[in-house]
């Protein structure tokens, strides 16, 4: 018979950074909070996330009796400081498209446990973090993320992976709590640039800046734009600023071949000016959650970062992009972003576009005008 060891020698074996076990009991706290927070979760539910299925295990394998949570540890290797600033640093190496990395260890941990008679599934819906804390593996931040407790020098980058199995394993200690010490005074709140972080371990994720990269709808409101600064896709703010991620994040790291290697194609002017074959081909392979549809949120959120850059040198693309783009999201976007830089040369594009432009665009090319002339 399997035994909790074999599982755990296993782990290590494949190079998982840690592991723990809890029992398959439903998350009841967890489906308490979804139905009494539907305002802010509701859009989960919209796009097919399942969050409230995925608090009863047995949705998932009806089966279940125990679940297996192994942490992997993303921060191992360094990141080009121009990828650093402008996409979160869980998704710079992400393998769950490309199927070549973690994904081929959760294979072979999978494989492991089918050959040895227990049956799993690695849910995307389950409480992932909250599964982790209770298998004892870490405590949550302020900031809603999960730290590790053994591994990783007790910080915030790591993965949690539950997989809900059909054989029975003693629980580990849980410890569901917030393990950030009070002189910190949460930084990352005051940090959290569009307020979506609200203290004590909670947070509106309509507000929160990877949401909004990928999820936001239609154009970003105006008082969003500058406080999400360069972020094109996620963000790290809260994770930056956290002191309990300063030892990890202050240790000499190699470089990252692979995040190395596609670094060019994350270019911001090749993402305002890239196609649908460019998309396919290059990112969507790597960040995964807006599709070839929503180029036009890529776009948007390209053109933002470069506003926010304050970099003249972005302004041909961003005038180039306006006269070739249909959308009016990114042409209102374009409006703002050139109104940002306010160089000579973006205002006289904005004064030329201004001429042909209607409708919204032409009220964001007018709103950019007035703010760049209130500066001056």
């Amino acid at each position: 018979m399997l035994t909790k060891q074999n599982i755990i020698a296993e782990a290590k074996r494949l190079k998982f950074a840690d592991i723990g076990f809890t029992d398959a009991q439903p998350f009841v706290s967890q489906k308490e909070y979804l139905l009494a927070h539907q305002e802010e979760y509701g859009w989960a539910e919209a796009v097919g996330l399942g969050l409230l299925a995925g608090t009863d295990p047995k949705n998932i394998l009806p089966n279940a009796k125990s679940i297996i949570v192994l942490l992997e540890s993303y921060f191992e290797e360094a990141f080009p400081l121009k990828m650093e600033r402008n996409f979160g640093r869980c998704y710079l190496d992400d393998d769950r498209v490309t199927k070549d990395g973690l994904s081929l260890k959760i294979k072979a941990f999978r494989k492991f446990l089918r050959e040895n008679g227990v049956d799993s599934k690695v849910p995307f819906n389950l409480p992932h973090r909250l599964s982790a804390a209770r298998a004892g593996l870490g405590t949550f931040g302020n900031n809603c993320v999960f730290y590790a407790r053994r591994v990783a020098r007790g910080s915030s980058f790591v993965f949690p992976i539950a997989i809900v199995i059909d054989a029975e394993y003693p629980r580990d200690e849980p410890d569901i709590a917030i393990g950030c010490p009070q002189w910190c005074r949460n930084a990352c709140v005051a940090a959290c640039p569009t307020r979506a972080l609200k203290g004590g371990g909670k947070i509106d994720p309509r507000r929160c800046i990877s949401f909004l990269t990928y999820y936001g709808e239609g154009l970003t409101p105006l008082e969003l734009r500058e406080p999400m600064g360069m972020y094109v896709y996620g963000c790290d703010r809260c994770q930056n600023v956290c002191p309990r991620n300063t030892p990890w994040m202050s240790g000499e790291k190699p470089q990252n071949p692979r995040v190395l290697a596609k670094a060019t194609d994350f270019d911001l002017s090749c993402l305002l000016h890239m196609d649908k074959p460019y998309f396919e081909k290059k990112i969507w392979p790597h960040m995964f959650y807006m599709s070839a549809d929503d180029l036009w949120r890529w776009k948007m959120n390209a053109a933002r970062a470069m506003g926010n850059s304050l970099n003249p040198v972005y302004v041909a693309d961003l005038i180039r992009t306006f006269k070739e783009n249909s959308d009016e999201r990114v042409k209102s976007m374009i409006a703002w972003a050139l109104g940002r830089i306010g160089n000579k040369e973006a205002m006289a594009g904005l004064e030329k576009f201004s001429q042909d432009s209607k409708g919204i665009v032409k009220e964001e090319i007018e709103q950019a005008i007035k703010s760049s002339a209130a500066k001056l």
